[in-house]
């Protein structure tokens, strides 16, 4: 959901780590499950997703609808 979120807003994994203040690569590792954000860039990372959700809500609701 974390990578449907961001490509509805057309942002890069750049982007959205430049946001949060990580390097792209822990973005990646984020979406791939493979890591979780730390203190205090999981706030941030949360709020982020958040306002993402909230902007395009279609993009949350197309992952919940896949199978």
């Amino acid at each position: 959901m974390r990578q449907q979120l961001r490509l509805a807003a057309g942002l890069s994994q750049t982007e959205v780590a430049d946001a949060v203040g990580v390097k792209r690569l822990a973005v990646a590792r984020w979406e791939l499950g493979q890591a979780h954000p730390r203190k205090p860039y999981r706030e941030i990372y949360a709020h982020l997703l958040r306002r993402l959700a909230e902007k395009y809500p279609a993009a949350e609701e197309e992952v919940m609808d896949e199978p």
